[in-house]
């Protein structure tokens, strides 16, 4: 298992997950930002849980509260305000086609332009996963994270 993880780091958790299951290698840009939305949600689902359980054992439901108002789009939109000038244009060019897409859906309990600059920030989360830039992803995210940790 120890070879296994290392590899993982050497090449990347998205490239190492592809490789292990025989996953055809697929040319990002072919992406919609919806599907980087899409993988982004559930990428940053996973960093807000892992931070979540690490900071405490707790009762699920309690983990689960915790978890779920760091998730929702208010809280993503804050996020990506606190980020915004720290982007590349590249990263920012990513953000803007997720925040600009066509969605089907909207958010439970958050306005249209919450939602929006949310499904922006997963975009962004989504692409920097799927191009192996998880250094570059928690770098953006881990001040923001930790504030939003103690908060709660």
């Amino acid at each position: 298992m120890e070879k296994e993880l290392g590899k993982a780091e050497e090449i990347g958790i998205a490239r190492y997950i592809k490789s292990v299951l025989k996953l055809p290698e697929t040319d990002i840009k072919t992406y919609s930002p919806l599907t980087l939305a899409f993988i982004g949600d559930s990428i940053f689902d996973l960093i807000i849980r892992t931070t979540v359980v690490e900071s405490g054992n707790a009762p699920v439901n309690k983990l689960h509260k915790r978890a779920s108002n760091m998730v929702q789009a208010s809280a993503q939109a804050e996020l990506y305000h606190y980020i915004k000038d720290q982007l590349s244009e590249e990263e920012e060019a990513i953000y803007k086609r997720g925040r600009n897409a066509k969605s089907f859906t909207s958010a439970k309990n958050a306005g249209i332009v919450e939602y929006r600059t949310a499904t922006g920030l997963e975009a962004l989360i989504g692409y920097l996963y799927l191009t192996d830039q998880m250094d570059r992803l928690l770098e953006l995210i881990k001040p923001q994270i930790e504030k939003m940790v103690s908060i709660s």
